[in-house]
């Protein structure tokens, strides 16, 4: 594999100079996680790379997905009359993911335990977050299904944004003030979703078919959570961190257009996505939601690695991803009808595309980096050392 420059020399000066600050303000995060982190990191032994443990995270949250994926590819098989999940692919699912969550926890402990902290640490860590965002919403959905006791494939999909959206935004408010403000809707989704995985294998989906109460279902409970979580924490909370910034004459920016061009891509991506299922021939997301999701959330973690890379070596976001031009000749090729009959191989060719340009995009910014600063990504020896 060919691997390109995409970390500019201004970019790579910009991460030598990079200070990491962050603020962590969740009661469950401080009071509960930070003290069982702290113990967990202490088992580990002294010469595991902090990346190798992020990648380990994130690979159980793939695995999730893949075995639910094999199971209930479709999302059907929670509803009445389907063969269920086993039980036992929803333990697995509860233990990955909580194993994933904690590894994303201790990895910064174990850098700062072994004096290895660098920007690519950081950056590798936010970078697999954002495509991991996909891989347990979609895990997720498949607790309620899109049958009658569960929500429609296309209200998944905007779920789906609001997760990308509530992600993004934290990533905004760094590109703007220089301070991470970890969002708290993070910490509670991941325990709470690890326990929903457990309680489901133990009592199985039909659990969550019942009202909790009156008429309101568990699945309805899912979508306010989400949307809920966004609204009244995690924007408002964005917006005030921001406006802060420019009270205090102390945000980044020069001007509105400037500090909103993080924007500009994730809302092309929203609009080029949205018009496909919405125009498409053969109603694609209804025939393949699962692919269709996995292309929007890597594309998504293409567009906003660019802006964690701008972020941190303080440097001017672009406007526009690259990969959104030859997404915008698909989709008008798909809405126009010209390739009608062929719709669901178009997409799974241009899901292969984001998936290999996504997959070349990281490896070749981790090899950059890594020769940057003089060091293995995933072990803690030097290069030059024996």
């Amino acid at each position: 594999m060919a691997l390109f420059h995409y970390v500019t020399q201004e970019q790579l000066s910009g991460f030598d100079k990079y200070k990491y600050s962050a603020v962590d303000s969740n009661p469950l995060s401080i009071y509960v996680m930070h003290p069982f982190w702290n113990s967990v990191v202490k088992l580990l032994p002294t010469w595991l790379a902090p990346n190798l443990i992020t990648f380990t995270g994130f690979m159980f949250l793939v695995l999730t997905f893949a075995l639910l994926s094999f199971y209930d590819f479709y999302f059907y098989a929670s509803g009445v009359g389907h063969i269920h999940v086993p039980s036992w692919v929803w333990i697995a699912a509860g233990l990955f993911n909580f194993l994933a969550y904690t590894l994303d926890g201790v990895d910064g402990k174990q850098a700062r335990r072994t004096s290895s902290s660098t920007p690519l640490g950081e950056l590798f860590d936010h970078g697999l977050d954002s495509w991991a965002c996909v891989f347990f919403v979609s895990a997720v959905y498949s607790v309620f299904g899109r049958g009658e006791t569960g929500v429609s494939v296309v209200t998944l999909y905007y779920l789906l944004w609001v997760v990308l959206f509530s992600f993004i935004l934290s990533h905004w408010e760094k590109y703007n003030t220089g301070i991470l403000f970890l969002p708290w809707g993070y910490d509670i989704s991941q325990v709470t979703i690890s326990i929903v995985y457990i309680i489901t294998a133990v009592v199985g989906v039909e659990t969550w078919y019942q009202p909790v109460f009156w008429n309101l279902h568990y699945r309805d409970l899912f979508t306010v959570m989400i949307v809920g979580c966004l609204f009244t924490v995690t924007l408002p909370m964005s917006l005030y961190n921001v406006f802060k910034a420019y009270r205090n004459n102390s945000l980044k920016q020069s001007s509105m257009y400037e500090a909103l061009l993080p924007f500009f891509s994730p809302a092309l991506l929203f609009v080029l996505s949205t018009l496909w299922i919405t125009l498409s021939p053969t109603d694609i997301v209804q025939r393949q939601p699962r692919i269709f999701y996995l292309m929007v959330g890597t594309a998504f973690s293409n567009v906003t690695c660019k802006l964690i890379v701008c972020q941190m070596s303080n440097t001017r976001c672009k406007p526009l991803s690259l990969l959104l031009l030859p997404m915008s000749l698909v989709v008008l090729l798909v809405i126009s009808g010209t390739v009608q009959d062929g719709e669901t191989l178009v997409l799974y060719i241009w899901t292969a595309v984001v998936l290999l340009v996504h997959i070349h995009y990281g490896v070749s910014v981790v090899k950059q980096l890594s020769d940057h600063f003089n060091i293995f990504a995933f072990s803690l020896k030097k290069p030059n050392s024996d």
